[in-house]
């Protein structure tokens, strides 16, 4: 464990783990700032004088310093508690630094095209030849094997492909359309799936010595959490269509319009929609025969929604929702992001953290969503600077000497 190497605690429980990052863009990042907010020690190999794609995906760019050291707010996102060396992987001599760093790393991960490594000697086989128990991670559009495995993927192409958007925006017959995620939401379901792979990998290899090779393909995620709609169609045989705010399987369980604004209403038992009757002062609603069981709710879904939304527009949504919470009926409102981080229990929980970069800008980040043992596994080191470790770690993981990297520099291997 070198002096960059956080101590073990309850929120670094990967204290002392070294991830080697070949990855850019968001589903290979987001996985490895989740390893890195547990402690790990993630090095991120950027190309010098470019580095990661979403560094220059602005604006929004963080206030302060000059062009060359702008930083998109997307590359921000996904980058919190690495350190950048900038090597060019196009020269022999950066392949090998590289291989290098590899023989050191408990974790490697890319999403470079399939065999895309091969030729710079960084592909598993290599890797495992020199290091028995790697755990390396491949993230691509459709996998190592397959009839798609050769092709580019995107979020948003395999939200499309891979069904998402056929359940998401309002039906045709209300003028809607097949409609992505306002995030990435594939992307970012790849890089929790890889990085709960990867801690299962240590951990069997804590027991075993072996490495492991983990194929995360981001298809293969889009199908996977398709849950209950994927479950709908296998059970049913009948393939769900668009339904913008409402539920196939729950009801009411959407959207509603009150006097001045929208508010959410999810109801998901009987006892639940008794107490809404109540508090929209409509008990005969909980004794109609129509509506008493969510199965017939679902099926005479159109006349109860109708009733509920009359209702509802009687009165101004914050009415609604005060009156909701008072009878213990789910509810909420529809905030914007402004609303969110002023909101008292996303303020409560900490959400929102300060961090200050190597050059002294100040920069609000999201927290990680965990607490483990009372404390948030969040990494107190920024987003780097493109190659601000490079040095740093040349000579902290690889005993190179300053003179040496002087050279490795001046010949361009190194940023």
């Amino acid at each position: 464990m070198d002096e960059q190497t956080p101590r073990a605690n309850h929120a670094t429980p990967l204290a002392g783990i070294k991830v080697l990052d070949l990855t850019r863009v968001l589903a290979g990042p987001w996985c490895t700032q989740q390893l890195a907010d547990y402690g790990a020690d993630v090095v991120k190999i950027e190309r010098p004088g470019r580095g990661d794609d979403t560094r220059g995906w602005g604006p929004p760019w963080l206030a302060g310093g000059d062009e060359s050291c702008a930083l998109s707010a997307y590359f921000l996102s996904a980058n919190r508690g690495k350190r950048s060396v900038a090597v060019d992987l196009a020269t022999a001599e950066g392949q090998s630094l590289v291989r290098r760093l590899a023989r050191q790393a408990d974790v490697v991960i890319e999403n470079f095209k399939v065999g895309g490594l091969e030729a710079y000697g960084l592909d598993y086989a290599t890797l495992k030849g020199d290091n028995p128990g790697i755990v390396y991670c491949s993230i691509t559009g459709f996998g190592q094997d397959g009839p798609y495995a050769g092709r580019p993927g995107y979020d948003f192409l395999i939200q499309g492909l891979g069904g998402l958007m056929s359940l998401t925006g309002a039906a045709d017959e209300a003028g809607g359309e097949p409609t992505k995620v306002g995030v990435a939401v594939t992307d970012l379901f790849a890089g929790l799936y890889a990085a709960n792979a990867i801690l299962a990998a240590l951990l069997a290899r804590a027991n075993s010595g072996e490495g492991a090779y983990i194929d995360m393909a981001l298809l293969d995620v889009q199908v996977g959490v398709l849950a209950n709609q994927a479950l709908n169609y296998l059970t049913a045989g009948q393939t769900p269509q668009r339904m913008g705010n409402t539920h196939p399987n729950i009801v009411p369980y959407q959207a509603f319009a009150a006097a001045d604004g929208h508010l959410i209403i999810t109801v998901g038992n009987d006892d639940q929609f008794r107490r809404l009757a109540e508090a929209l002062d409509d008990p005969a609603l909980a004794s109609d025969p129509r509506f008493v069981t969510n199965a017939q709710r679902v099926a005479h879904r159109d006349v109860l929604v109708a009733r509920l939304g009359d209702r509802l527009k009687a009165h101004s949504r914050d009415a609604w929702l005060a009156r909701l919470e008072a009878f213990g009926v789910p509810a909420g409102p529809i905030n914007s992001l402004d609303q969110v981080f002023a909101d008292p229990q996303v303020r409560h929980r900490g959400m929102q953290i300060e961090r200050i970069l190597g050059d002294g800008r100040p920069m609000r980040l999201v927290a990680s969503p965990v607490r483990m043992n009372g404390q948030r596994p969040s990494s107190e080191r920024p987003p780097p600077g493109l190659g601000e470790h490079t040095r740093e770690v040349m000579q902290g993981w690889l005993g190179i000497e300053e003179s040496e990297c002087r050279t490795l520099q001046r010949r361009g291997v190194i940023g």
